[in-house]
């Protein structure tokens, strides 16, 4: 046995019987889901003593075997944080007469929500992430916005990490919080004109954001009046506004259907109205200007499309297209201001920004500097402006903010992000290769590197997917990944089926009876990353989390020789188990995505084909750090840890297998940005220990 195998803990096998569809399983860890999850997840400590003594002997392992890493650890963590600048701060957005933005005080876990007047220097916190943090073990702002007169704050706030959220208002003037304390919420909410009434959701018992209420300050929050309920468990409802600030917005969706209901903002006792019923696999999204309104809709339209209708006629039969459908060209958002239309689209993989006049119909792209980048735009609070503001970054270049006269064409930098340990972009350079899928798709793969690397068949490579929910992978610099370059690794994405990387065809064949593709694509990459002589066969990390974690479970049981070692965040990985159980939280709106095994046999059978949880069998396994987190609403930790006791189980291999749960955290973990850090530095130490490069970082 090899240096890893430190006596880890087996968990019980208390076989379960289940049948469905004809079909028997045994699963002998289904005792590690807590029937009081529930109240579990809210608080940890109410984890069954059984269970919670398994994690934690789970954990002990964990620390055992890592604990050679320390010094390492606290190497790696020291060059992460080196590479924030601790006083940080966003480019303040102008609203009026004030400027707000969001910044961070040295040594700061947590961030403070400034404003300051536009003529004037001097700063008024209006929110102390870190005061209101001390004490607790979790702690986590998830929306602060202002009301539209200044005067107050509306902010939620989620102490546990299930993200059942706290909403709480300060009145901006007097710096008294005000005593309505609104429970049980989702976290969204939206003020009317008045700057007295607010919107926002609440979350049933299964965690789904299901009723929009309304709240009148001054009021009783038991009497708020419900302004809507959503009927359907597969749909999760929120808030929001039209830029030009005249409607309110109530949205219900799952992941490929939506249904949106309107509100004149100053108008806020006024009953929703449906714009466009409910029709499935029919996507929209609304905003207004003048007398129409701006629909972004798929519609007729697999890539979406633009169109208008009067406000007095959203019928569909009125609408008239203003951007026509390009297959292809997938149009991801938009953004409404006065005098002009601003769409972000997605054309061969690669992000763009283009912007239409209103008046003339004349539109221009603004142009990048690098074949390879990630594009963001940020909406801000002015309606009447000229000034586009947004992101930009690659894997080679630091994120940057730029302000963009769409009148004038001209743009300025208004921050670059600061590397202030030191970074030079030109020490490294970026490829993009084409992995041949077996079904003969061409698979993105990007992937970056120092110059004097020169790849061979021994470089270590991650290899990073997601391939779920129309999500895109775009090459964007993220610091982090520096530790590990620098010491000669090679870090690659493959643009997986099941995201839109390639427009909305590429999510469409990576899902449901598709969902192979996703698991097929990221094999390819692995291939073709060899092929290519940037690495070699069993010389690759994989890493995904979530529902990447579900892909990395799925390419471990199908090529595991693949891979040296893999990395698997809160994985989704008791994919079958959770699909036939609407109780949870995620299941009923996540069907589109998966199938319901409920119902269809077929979506039974596929989902078990793949299922990483169903399909573990007895074989070698790369070395393996798998997370979890107690509070985790959307991954229930018992995914991962029957994943785990499983693989235990049944693996042939002495190759280190560590499950690391937070027991007080959820799904995103840690709350605090250098408690984060803490863990990412973790994670790299692990691969640095498994590849033998502990010792010469």
């Amino acid at each position: 046995m090899n240096r890893y195998a430190e006596h880890p803990p087996k968990a019980d096998q208390r076989p379960e019987a289940l049948e469905f569809h004809g079909h028997r399983r045994l699963d002998s860890y289904a005792w590690l889901r807590d029937p009081e999850w529930r109240e579990a997840m809210r608080d940890p400590q109410r984890l069954r003593s059984d269970i919670r003594a398994w994690l934690e002997a789970e954990n002990a392992h964990t620390n055992a075997v890592m604990a050679d890493t320390a010094a390492l650890r606290e190497q790696l963590f020291a060059e992460l944080k080196g590479r924030i600048k601790e006083d940080d701060s966003s480019v303040p957005l102008p609203d009026g007469p004030w400027a707000y933005y969001v910044r961070y005080r040295q040594g700061g876990q947590q961030p403070l929500f400034c404003r300051r007047r536009l003529d004037g220097v001097e700063e008024h916190v209006l929110l102390d992430g870190d005061a209101l943090a001390e004490g607790q073990a979790y702690y986590r702002i998830g929306d602060a916005e202002h009301s539209p007169d200044h005067r107050y704050l509306a902010y939620s706030e989620d102490c546990s990490g299930a993200e059942v959220y706290t909403i709480r208002i300060l009145d901006l003037e007097t710096g008294e919080r005000l005593p309505e304390v609104i429970e049980q919420a989702r976290g969204d909410f939206e003020w009317a004109s008045d700057s007295c009434t607010l919107f926002y959701t609440l979350q049933d018992e299964e965690h789904r954001p299901r009723w929009v209420h309304r709240h009148r300050l001054g009021t009783a929050v038991a009497n708020d009046p419900l302004v809507y309920e959503e009927a359907d468990p597969g749909f999760f409802v929120g808030v929001g506004r039209t830029e030009s600030g005249r409607y309110l917005l109530i949205d219900s969706h799952n992941h490929t259907t939506s249904e949106v209901r309107y509100i004149p903002a100053d108008a806020p006792d006024t009953a929703p109205e449906v714009f466009l019923a409910r029709q499935d696999g029919v996507e929209y999204d609304i905003s207004d200007h003048g007398r129409n309104w701006v629909i972004l809709t798929n519609a007729g339209a697999e890539d979406f499309r633009v169109a208008l209708t009067p406000l007095n006629s959203p019928q569909p039969t009125h609408w008239l297209d203003l951007v026509p459908h390009r297959p292809g060209t997938l149009i991801r958002a938009l953004i409404v201001y006065r005098d002009w239309l601003v769409r972000l689209e997605l054309e061969d993989g690669l992000p763009r920004i283009v912007i239409r006049r209103w008046d003339s119909g004349g539109e221009h792209a603004v142009q990048m500097d690098e074949e390879c980048y990630e594009l963001g735009v940020v909406p801000g609070y002015e309606y009447a402006t000229d000034v586009l503001r947004y992101t930009y970054s690659s894997f080679t270049t630091p994120g940057r903010v730029y302000d963009y006269r769409m009148d004038t064409r001209e743009r300025t930098l208004r921050k670059e992000q600061e590397i202030p340990s030191g970074h030079t972009p030109d020490d490294y350079v970026s490829h993009r290769l084409m992995a041949t899928a077996p079904d003969g798709e061409q698979v993105p793969v990007s992937l970056f590197h120092r110059r004097d690397l020169q790849p061979g068949p021994d470089t270590p490579l991650v290899l990073y997917g997601y391939g779920a929910y129309g999500m895109i992978d775009l090459p964007g610099f993220a610091p982090n990944r520096l530790s590990l370059v620098d010491r000669g690794f090679v870090y690659a994405v493959a643009h997986v089926r099941g995201g839109k990387d390639r427009g909305y065809r590429w999510y469409r064949e990576g899902k449901l009876e598709k969902k192979q593709h996703t698991f097929s694509d990221f094999i390819a990459a692995a291939d073709a990353l060899i092929a290519a002589g940037y690495t070699g066969p069993g010389r690759i990390a994989a890493h995904g989390g979530s529902a990447g974690g579900l892909l990395v479970g799925a390419v471990l049981n199908q090529r595991p020789e693949l891979f040296h070692a893999a990395v698997a965040d809160v994985p989704f990985v008791d994919v079958l188990n959770t699909m036939l159980d609407p109780s949870l939280p995620l299941t009923p709106p996540e069907w589109p995505e998966w199938g319901n095994p409920l119902e269809d046999a077929e979506a039974y059978r596929t989902i078990l084909a793949y299922s990483p949880y169903d399909n573990v069998r007895a074989q070698a396994y790369p070395h393996l750090l798998v997370t979890a987190g107690v509070s985790d609403p959307r991954v229930t930790y018992w995914e991962p840890a029957k994943w785990v006791a499983k693989l235990r189980e049944l693996k042939t291999d002495d190759n280190l297998l560590l499950l690391r749960t937070n027991m007080s955290a959820g799904h995103g973990g840690a709350s605090g940005r250098f408690d984060y850090l803490e863990e990412v530095a973790f994670r790299y130490a692990f691969l640095l220990k498994v590849y033998g490069m502990a010792e010469r970082s």
